[in-house]
């Protein structure tokens, strides 16, 4: 190899290094701005004194969840929380007439279909299993009735 070769070799060798030492401090300066959110773990006392701090509520779990029809958290004119094996519904009745307020699939499932009282929850596996329901009111409670699927 000659002279002339061999620098040209050599430049293209320091022109790589000095790339790369360049991203990498690019990345040292910016990059941990960009992935971390910059709070701090909290220590065993900053987290006991936040336990301490909260509100207190009923002790000890509840005893089992309860069944598709029932509801949790029944404020007037709000809606009320209706469980099924594929999601949460909220739904109310209004003037007699049930209204499905907001659904949310469980982990498994996916919003298939929402109408104004009736909804299913599909399987994100295979979308053959099927939870379908109608909410009807009773009284001035709405409640879930389950459909068999197509």
């Amino acid at each position: 190899m000659n002279r002339r070769m061999l620098l040209v070799a050599a430049g293209w060798a320091a022109a790589a290094v000095l790339a790369v030492l360049v991203g990498i401090t690019a990345i040292g300066l910016i990059g941990a701005g960009l992935i971390t959110t910059g709070e701090r773990p909290r220590t065993e006392a900053q987290v006991a004194r936040d336990l301490a701090n909260l509100p207190s509520g009923p002790a000890g779990p509840r005893a089992s969840s309860p069944p598709a029809s029932e509801g949790v958290g029944e404020a007037p004119g709000a809606g009320r929380t209706l469980l099924t094996r594929g999601g949460t519904v909220v739904a109310r009745c209004v003037a007699g007439r049930a209204e499905i307020v907001a659904m949310s699939p469980a982990p498994g499932y996916a919003l298939h279909e929402q109408d104004d009282d009736e909804g299913e929850f599909r399987s994100t596996s295979d979308g053959h299993d099927r939870d379908e329901f109608d909410v009807v009111c009773t009284g001035d409670r709405p409640a879930l009735v389950s459909r068999a699927g197509d």
